[in-house]
This record gives structure tokens, C-alpha cells and sequence, in this order.
């Protein structure tokens, strides 16, 4: 943000446009659009790609929710067809399943089949955003809070009885939306993705159409997903299409998917889990003199662990403590051990 002079010229102007020279990366979503739209004739169709990175958003800090957090971002441009939300649920899954974690649901919904159900109720074309927006917080402020955003943006009341009498009905189906729907094409994809999904899973964890998941990203335009862990309680990935936002970079539309994990909040899950098939990590001590057998001991044991060399320190009890506080394993003390001791192990 400017400062001085050049902030109190802006603000005097209302020029909200001056008043910050840069701002932080928002998520990896827009850049990748960006980059695709430059770089399309260089790039395979459909353009599959996985992106790692740092962003920030201006979030109450709170568990799960940090202002900077690392995005881990999967990607398929380029394709229409609803193949690429099952391949990006399953790669999800497979990728949560292989670091231990399984007691989950992916939930999916489709924005354009909420928007017809919302129009059902009674809400104009023009209000569903807004609509949405204050839907996207049912499972924070629950069906009441909801009800009172509404009532304080002003809409017909009528409307807003008969959304809450949708909501407390039970009829939140697909089946229930099939009825509503009028583009059929919108059912059968969704189904087509959720059977498939399904039978990937074979049990491993549960498939549901959501009706309420909404995703409070503007530019989604069809199917969005989340998955829940139930040991957190609350959306550890999640996703959807967003087919306009390339082509707000060009001159066509471009059909765009992808699914995103964060990386804190199974960071916080998986502390004082094992890892499956993770490296035990171990210490080997050294004194001063001997660097190049403990290097040389440390390439021995690298075959099977993760070593790392430490000079022997004088008082080793507090150093051991430090270690096994940083998941160190066990340690390997040269010219005094002849096999490593791990923490907790008995003499």
C-alpha cells in the first residue's frame, strides 16, 4: 500500500486503484489461467499440471485458516468433459489415502443445477450470487443465520420462507433436482461423475451429491467438490470448472478444472500420526575429529534411513531430549555404538 502523500491523494479521490502499488497472490487459480492464455500454442490440449505455492488471503486467522498457507493445486485445461473431474477426485483421494488418511467424503455438487433450484424458489437471475454468498455459510452460521442475511439484503420474504421450506424439507436430492432441472445434460454428468467416483472408491470413503455446497469462489461454473475429513471436521480440499475465466484473458472460452488441497490443515491432522512408509530419521554423533568416518557411517546407514551428523555435545541428555522433540528417531554415537538406539527403545 502507498504511503504518505500518495495514499491520503488517492483516498481523497475515492481512485481505489492507486492507493496499492502491488497486492499478494489470492490463490493459483488466476496466474495459471494467465499463463495458459499466453502459452496455449505451446502447451498439450488438454493441458494437465500440478502447482505448488504460497498464497494469502485476508482471513481471521483461526484453526485451519491462516492468512499465508501453501496451495497444492491440480489442473486440467482445456477439456469439457466431465473424465476430468473423476480423474481429479480420484488423484485427490489416491494422494490423501497415501499419507494415511482415509476417514473422509467427497461431496459435489453443480452450481448451474443450485441456480435452477434457487430460481425455483422464487429468486431472480440477478440476485443468485448474492444469494449464494450467504448460502455458502449454512454450515458456519447454520439455516437461521442464513435466513437472517437474507432478510437483511432484502428480499421478498415469501421467497425466502419458501428457500428455508426447501431447506428444512429433506428434498435436497438429485433425484429431487432432476425434477427441477430443465437441462437434463446437467443431471447426467453429475451422476455420470458420481457413480464413477464410486467405484474408484470401492468403500475406501464415501461419494455424496451436496445440494448446499456452493464454493465461495466467483468464477466456478459448474461442478464444484470438497472434500471433508470427519477427524477435522471441515473441507480439507476442494474445487470446481471454472470455464469463463481463461477467456477473460482471450478472446474464446477455454473449459478449465481443478481440485486444491490444503496444506496446513492435513499438516495439522497428520502431527502425531505415522506416515506411512516414511524414513525413520536419525542422528549420527561425531567428535570434531572424526568428520570423515561419520560422513562416511552416515552414507552406510542413508540405504535405509534419513542421517543427519551433529558433533557430539557435552551434555547429551538435553541434546537427546531436542532431537526426539524434532522426530528424530533414534541416533548413532561413532567409536561408541555398534548399532543404532532408538528413542524409546529399551536398554
Amino acid at each position: 500500500m502507498k504511503r504518505g502523500q500518495k495514499l491520503q491523494k488517492a483516498l481523497e479521490k475515492q481512485e481505489e486503484s492507486q492507493i496499492a502499488d502491488l497486492g499478494l497472490r489470492y490463490d493459483l487459480t488466476l496466474p495459471l489461467s494467465r499463463y495458459y492464455a499466453h502459452n496455449r500454442a505451446n502447451l498439450p490440449v488438454p493441458f494437465k499440471v500440478i502447482q505448488m505455492d504460497r498464497v494469502y488471503r485476508a482471513e481471521r486467522p483461526q484453526k485451519g485458516r491462516l492468512r499465508e498457507f501453501m496451495q497444492c493445486d491440480i489442473d486440467i485445461l482445456g477439456s469439457s468433459s466431465p473424465d476430468c473431474e473423476i480423474e481429479l477426485i480420484h488423484t485427490t483421494a489416491k494422494a490423501l489415502l497415501a499419507i494415511g488418511l482415509s476417514h473422509f467424503k467427497v461431496k459435489i455438487n453443480d452450481r448451474r443445477i443450485l441456480k435452477e433450484i434457487l430460481l425455483s424458489t422464487g429468486f431472480q437471475k440477478e440476485e443468485l450470487d448474492s444469494v449464494c454468498i450467504s448460502f455458502d455459510k449454512l454450515d458456519k452460521i447454520g439455516p437461521e443465520g442464513v435466513k437472517g442475511e437474507l432478510e437483511e439484503k432484502q428480499y421478498d420474504p415469501k421467497v425466502i420462507e419458501s428457500f428455508m421450506k426447501l431447506l428444512s424439507g429433506g428434498t435436497l436430492s438429485l433425484e429431487y433436482a432432476a425434477k427441477i432441472i430443465k437441462d437434463s445434460s446437467y443431471i447426467e454428468s453429475l451422476r455420470h461423475i458420481i457413480e464413477v467416483s464410486e467405484k474408484l472408491a470401492a468403500g475406501r470413503y464415501e461419494i455424496v451429491f451436496d445440494m448446499t455446497l456452493v464454493r465461495g469462489q466467483g468464477y466456478y461454473t459448474g461442478t464444484v467438490f470438497e472434500i471433508e475429513s470427519l477427524d477435522f471436521g471441515s473441507s480439507i480440499a476442494g474445487g470446481g470448472r471454472y470455464d469463463n475465466l481463461i477467456g477473460k484473458f482471450m478472446k474464446e472460452s477455454v473449459p478449465a478444472v481443478g481440485f486444491s488441497i490444503g496444506f496446513e490443515r492435513i499438516f495439522s491432522i497428520l502431527r502425531g500420526k505415522e506416515v506411512p512408509d516414511k524414513r525413520k530419521k536419525i542422528a549420527v554423533l561425531y567428535k570434531e575429529d572424526e568428520i570423515l568416518q561419520a560422513i562416511e557411517k552416515a552414507e552406510e546407514f542413508r540405504s535405509t534411513y534419513d542421517a543427519a551428523l551433529f558433533v557430539q555435545p557435552k551434555k547429551m541428555g538435553k541434546f537427546l531430549n531436542r532431537l526426539e522433540e524434532q522426530d528424530f528417531d533414534g541416533f548413532f554415537v561413532l567409536g561408541r555404538d555398534d548399532s543404532i538406539r532408538f528413542f524409546g527403545q529399551k536398554e
